[in-house]
């Protein structure tokens, strides 16, 4: 295999619509460390279903920190120090990261952050516009428009010669359309088909601006009812795809 291999462990919304686990993406470059986008509550629930072993994620970069996203990270943590995990682990997400780890961590397990693990957990925060630059891959981030407590993130992830966009949460944005533009795979929420709510994409706005995206693909994610009552139509529409849990993509 050349290239990354894109595994949805999770591509439901935060009600586990239709059966589906809550958001996480398993981003594995050939020959490279594995990285998470997002991490949502039932994230080692999917890594497991796929027979994807946790303790060799590298990354977790986080769009924002709403639970179906990020509070799986204590459970990854506290699974990889069970399991005598040493390599370290780097999480990336929004300003306020950090804090917001250490308050989940302490609600879920109390005393957990006063433990000493066998591997370090090195929070890096990354504002609206910034660029991160790891060993392996690079991380920009754009301003989503979703409300969470703390900035939200729509994320471009440079992996393996790869560039996987991801919408993370949030209503149409133009920024979307630097999100995408030439990316290999982009990952974009589509919760709602009838009727648009706040801070979330709606079908149809998405549909009414595919001409203007220039990425090679786009895959859907994060689904609400009322678009997975309409799965089976939606895969007829050319230029877009619904992933389910069990989807796995070479890019």
């Amino acid at each position: 295999m050349t290239g990354v291999r894109v595994t949805f462990a999770g591509s439901g919304d935060a009600f586990g619509s239709g059966g589906r686990l809550q958001t996480c993406v398993h981003l594995g470059p050939a020959g490279g460390s594995p990285v998470l986008l997002d991490c949502g509550a039932t994230a080692l629930i999917g890594l497991k279903r796929h027979g994807i072993e946790p303790n060799d994620v590298g990354t977790v970069v986080l769009s924002h920190l709403h639970g179906d996203h990020f509070a799986g990270l204590p459970y990854l943590i506290l699974d990889g120090q069970f399991r005598r995990r040493t390599a370290p682990l780097e999480v990336v997400g929004p300003p306020g990261t950090e804090e917001r780890l250490r308050q989940a961590m302490e609600l879920l397990f109390p005393g957990s952050t006063r433990i000493t693990r066998r591997f370090e957990v090195k929070v890096r925060e990354i504002e609206p516009h910034g660029r991160l630059d790891l060993a392996e891959l690079t991380v920009q981030a754009y301003p989503a428009e979703h409300f969470a407590g703390a900035p939200a993130l729509c994320l471009r992830i440079g992996l393996a010669g790869r560039v996987i966009a991801y919408s993370g949460d949030t209503a149409w944005t133009e920024t979307l359309v630097a999100v995408a533009d030439g990316a290999d795979l982009f990952i974009c929420e589509a919760y709602t088909e009838t009727r648009a709510v706040p801070f979330h994409l709606h079908l149809p706005m998405l549909r009414d601006n595919l001409p203007r995206l220039t990425c090679r693909r786009i895959v859907l994610t994060h689904a609400g009812p009322d678009v997975l009552a309409r799965a089976g139509e939606l895969d007829l529409e050319p230029h877009l795809e619904l992933a389910d849990d069990d989807r796995v993509i070479d890019v």
